[in-house]
């Protein structure tokens, strides 16, 4: 049964483009370049890069530094560099230095793979508004040289992971900072350590730049991402800092930690950055508050500190130094909680931050732990949760700091989530003006439910989306189908073992999207449970259904790659029970640009953890930007994005939680509950995409989510929640402009 989406070719009426001024490509290309003592940096002029150093340096501290483990922005969701670029039809130039630059951003590689899913993306996308918005904030990360991990299934195995290799060298946007006293020479910060040895040791670390520069061109937001990797550093230092999230150890792990927390301070200190605010993302880099409190208390004592400090001073100083921190938690999951044995951090550190974990770090039930998810929380001037229903649950799993605890809901860079398509149709209606620069707009677009143009062009805006994804798909069930002789990898997919004639996906399938990373809480496989009921719908109705997965496990999460094995093992099953009207299929290598194209070319976007343990999840906020409805657990942000059933679904346990309600164990994960509760749902879903009477409620269910959650779940919006908490002195056109989003939309209302 065919999709009742027109089928018929239809023209997105386009806006002409503004004019552009009459100037030659060699004063546009000078516009986009810039020195300083650090460098030469392409894609904004002097006077930008100048504007945004002086911020970053300026006595009065009115900036933040933003830490956090991972940042994920590629740059094939979001180049604004090489679309400028593009548009001004600059390829070339007569200085072959500045040809260098033309090359790498029109040519070079996209891929920078510092980040593993969810937390990194959000990183990323806070970055990019920040610069959007013209704040000052420069974020602290790591470089890890072998990334996270590169993907491959086999149909029998399941994943196989191994190490990422790119080359920051030749990537776009990303400078190794030089020396302003030799410049011929990588800038280099020492950080003080202790080797395995428990002898006091010295990591080096060469400080690369990325720059995460707004649409416009007008504003960036520099990246500092610590290189490990230098002949200086000792062997174990370099192995720790490789790969992200490194579990091989626990004290490969605590070293990580390690590695970003003691490295920001002497980061500040050679960029000159006088940041009053630092905001912790998560708390991997909470290690920052020893070198601060130490920096205190060295201040007081002079050279002799260590042996006149007493608990007290070293209490008063975690008291100012608490000042200066913001705190964004994001996870309920004790996974994503730091906790390591005492034993492990025994040589990591000096006698005095031992003294210091022992005041401030050490578990509350367990005394033989430091709890560093505590110590973030307690050593804050402002607590945040990432959605509303995320900050009961906190506050019930720290009830000792629930009166700081507050809630930010998440949100998503829209310009970096919007497909081409649907970009191309929000440029096109009046309604929508300026929505690239202000998110907002789709709150007062009201007028688009009833507008049959609009109506008629979302749909043909879909189904192009709808088409490159599955287009993508078939072309990868081919490729598998040709390798299956020259490789050991075995397809991973069913129907790369069916013949050509019946493996092709139909672009005008009702299409289920589910892409995370693969963790048990999230379920991927809930829907599977009843594979006999959910084919008895399809085939009942004759609803053929497109089911399309992909995601990552942790390399050392056996449970999380079980599920992956889950989802290929019920292929053939579903296949087979619904005469070929189910097709699931995996793919392969999840990353940025794949999870743009399933967020867009999906038809309903699918979300299914165990309620409350998702603390917000951003992929649903993705679907939303481009009008594909949710289909989600009342877990997260969908509890503030459902809106009473206007913009998707709601299925499974949506009571009152209590800390019994945080278990991970298989048999508490409620799947006969949950399962059963999507098969009462799903019959309606696919009943309003393809009956031609009730198909219009399906469209008013994906402009809700334009006009409604558009607005709220962006990063601009949470970036002025943020900006609240940082108590910033911005310019009066961007502090107006961070009042009108909090007016739109306030997370907390309590605050």
């Amino acid at each position: 049964m065919k999709s009742s989406i027109p089928s018929h070719s239809t023209t997105i009426p386009k806006k002409s483009a503004p004019a552009q001024p009459a100037t030659n490509s060699k004063h546009r290309i000078n516009d986009m370049l810039a020195t300083n003592r650090f460098g030469t940096f392409f894609g904004v002029s002097q006077k930008i890069l100048d504007s945004v150093w002086q911020a970053l340096t300026s006595p009065t501290g009115e900036s933040v530094t933003y830490i956090s483990m991972e940042i994920g922005a590629d740059l094939d969701v979001f180049h604004p560099v090489r679309n400028k670029l593009l548009q001004l039809e600059i390829t070339e130039h007569p200085d072959e230095s500045i040809n260098r630059f033309l090359r790498l951003f029109l040519q070079g590689p996209v891929k920078i793979p510092n980040y593993s899913g969810g937390l990194g993306i959000l990183a990323g996308d806070t970055l990019k508004s920040f610069a959007d918005c013209k704040i000052p904030v420069v974020g602290i990360s790591l470089l890890y040289r072998k990334g996270y991990f590169s993907q491959m299934v086999d149909s029998k195995r399941g994943q196989v992971a191994w190490a990422s290799q790119w080359e920051p060298e030749n990537t776009p946007g990303l400078y190794l900072l030089h020396d302003p006293e030799s410049p011929t020479q990588p800038l280099t910060i020492e950080v003080p350590f202790y080797d395995l040895q428990g002898t006091r040791s010295v990591a080096y670390a060469h400080l690369w730049l990325k720059m995460e520069i707004s649409e416009g061109l007008d504003s960036f937001v520099p990246e500092i991402l610590l290189d490990y990797q230098t002949p200086q550093s000792p062997p174990w230092i370099q192995d720790a800092a490789q790969h992200l999230y490194d579990s091989s150890s626990e004290k490969v792990k605590a070293t990580q930690r390690r590695l970003l927390g003691t490295g920001v301070i002497p980061v500040m200190e050679a960029l000159g950055i006088t940041s009053r605010t630092i905001h912790l993302n998560e708390q991997h880099g909470v290690s920052v508050v020893l070198a601060l409190i130490t920096q205190l208390i060295e201040k007081k004592h002079g050279a002799q500190y260590e042996k006149k400090t007493t608990d007290h001073d070293i209490l008063a100083a975690a008291t100012e130094v608490a000042k200066r921190l913001v705190f964004t938690i994001h996870t309920p999951v004790m996974a994503g909680h730091d906790r390591f044995n005492i034993s492990v951090y025994e040589d990591l550190i000096n006698p005095f931050c031992k003294r210091i974990l022992n005041l401030l770090a050490l578990d509350e039930h367990n005394q033989s732990v430091y709890n560093f998810t505590a110590m973030a929380m307690k050593l804050n001037r402002a607590t945040n949760s990432v959605s509303r229903l995320h900050k009961e649950v906190t506050q019930k799993q720290f009830p000792q700091y629930a009166d700081k605890i507050t809630a930010i809901t998440n949100g998503v860079h829209h310009l970096t989530w919007t497909s081409d398509a649907k970009a191309e149709l929000y440029d096109s209606f009046p309604e929508l003006h300026s929505w690239r620069r202000d998110p907002s707009v789709f709150a007062g677009a009201e007028a688009l439910h009833q507008n049959k143009k609009f109506r008629t062009y979302f749909e043909h805006a879909w189904r192009t989306d709808t088409k490159i994804l599955v287009d993508y798909i078939n072309q990868m069930l081919i490729t598998h189908r040709n390798q299956r002789l020259a490789t050991w990898i075995d397809p991973p997919n069913y129907l790369s073992y069916r013949s050509e004639g019946e493996a092709p996906l139909e672009h005008t399938t009702f299409t289920l999207g589910f892409a995370r990373r693969f963790s048990t809480y999230k379920r991927a496989d809930l829907i599977f449970e009843d594979i006999d009921r959910l084919t008895a719908m399809i085939t009942e109705n004759n609803w053929p259904v497109n089911f399309i997965y992909a995601g990552k496990a942790h390399p050392s999460d056996e449970p999380g790659q079980d599920l992956i094995r889950n989802i290929l093992a019920v292929q053939e099953e579903l296949y087979l029970k619904s005469h070929g009207l189910a097709k699931l299929v995996f793919i392969p290598g999840y990353d940025m640009h794949l999870a743009k194209m399933m967020v867009a070319g999906s038809h309903a976007w699918l979300n299914s953890p165990k309620r409350p343990l998702e603390a917000s999840g951003t992929s649903g906020m993705k679907a939303a930007m481009n009008g594909v409805p949710n289909v989600s657990i009342m877990d997260g942000w969908w509890v503030e994005g459902y809106h009473e059933g206007r913009a998707g679904w709601k299925f499974g346990y949506e009571e009152s939680v209590s800390p019994e309600h945080f278990s991970e164990q298989p048999s508490s994960l409620l799947y006969n509950e949950d399962s059963a509760s999507f098969y009462t749902v799903f019959p309606e879903m696919l009943r309003l995409f393809y009956d031609p009477t009730r198909h219009d409620q399906y469209i008013d269910k994906c402009i809700a989510n334009l006009t409604l959650n558009c607005p709220i779940f962006n990063t601009h919006r949470m970036a002025a929640e943020y900006v609240a908490r940082y108590d910033l002195k911005l310019a009066p056109a961007v502090q107006q402009e961070m009042e009108k989003f909090r007016r739109l939309y306030c997370s907390d209302p309590s605050f």
